[in-house]
């Protein structure tokens, strides 16, 4: 094992971890045997575990019983494949947010991914109240930061820090990386700590300290995203090579959509894994989000194919 996967607790995430997606039929509603096909065939792809709600899971569109449902369903799929599994507990009300995981506790999960509240930004104080908060509310689960570029706080590399020593169980987090400096700074200042960087930039993230990617990549194609992970841990030169091939896929095929159709980052990641076509799942998201429509995936799918033909 790579020096600085090795490096890391054995509790903490490595490798490629697949989204979770919620299957939506055209009443709306959530596809509960749609979605748990689509579940298992990630189980089933090889990825080095999967974790639900997170963006791309809509984790702000759910209600209450379909997020326990949900909950229960993952669980219960990966801990039927064998598979590492982390639960999202994220919601903007950060007491919605504990009751969340107080009811997950007994599901086991190898961690938990949580946001910090953000209907208001809140203060530096009121993110540490709040991280204690979960680590005592669960004590026996490791928890994982998600900080998007959209967070209304974007939390530095010395604060995550500083968190981190507050909060002992928090393992890792999913950022969205940066440049030469910004890595510098991680490996000075978080050692030992997994930090996952967006899917498309995993071999210059991993070539500069990256653990791993809660990725987009694989969105589109696991076994595309697993089969990348393998050149990049391998040294391949190649490895640069595709990540320069996905960038420019993603920006003549994939970014177009969110202007041409007015969508989100959710209805990204769904279009891909419909035009992946890996799991039973098509581009739709629950009320009162708008998706990529179905003339798009068609391209999409033509265009991913032609882009990767040695992913299918």
């Amino acid at each position: 094992m790579p020096d600085h996967l090795a490096a890391l607790p054995a509790n903490a995430p490595r490798g490629i971890w697949g989204a979770v997606l919620l299957a939506v039929g055209e009443d709306g509603e959530i596809d509960w045997s749609a979605t748990r096909e689509t579940i298992a065939s990630l189980c089933a792809s090889g990825v080095d575990g999967i974790y639900s709600n997170g963006t791309a899971c809509e984790f702000h569109s759910q209600t209450e019983d379909e997020f326990d449902r949900l909950s229960a369903l993952v669980a219960e799929e990966a801990d039927r494949a064998g598979v590492l599994f982390q639960i999202g507990i994220s919601q903007s009300n950060a007491r919605v947010a504990r009751e969340r995981l107080r009811r997950v506790v007994e599901l086991s999960p190898s961690a938990i991914q949580f946001t910090v509240p953000d209907w208001w930004p809140p203060s530096d104080d009121e993110i540490w109240r709040f991280a204690k908060g979960l680590a005592e509310t669960a004590p026996s689960l490791p928890l994982v930061l998600y900080n998007p570029p959209h967070a209304k706080r974007r939390l530095t590399l010395q604060a995550i820090a500083r968190l981190r020593e507050a909060v002992p169980t928090l393992i890792g987090a999913k950022l969205p990386g940066g440049d030469e400096n910004w890595f510098d700074e991680m490996r000075k200042l978080l050692p030992g700590f997994s930090v996952f960087v967006p899917g498309h930039t995993l071999a210059t993230g991993y070539a500069q300290g990256a653990h791993g990617s809660y990725s987009n990549v694989a969105c589109l194609s696991p076994k595309g995203a697993l089969s990348w992970w393998q050149q990049i841990l391998s040294g391949a030169p190649d490895a640069i090579e595709m990540q320069a091939r996905i960038g420019a896929f993603l920006a003549d095929h994939v970014l177009p959509l969110r202007e041409r159709c007015q969508v989100s980052d959710a209805a990204l990641d769904k279009a891909m894994a419909a035009a992946g076509g890996w799991g039973n799942i098509g581009p739709r998201l629950l009320w009162p989000y708008c998706c990529v429509p179905d003339a798009e995936i068609v391209p999409l799918a033509t265009a991913v194919r032609t882009s990767f033909p040695e992913w299918w």
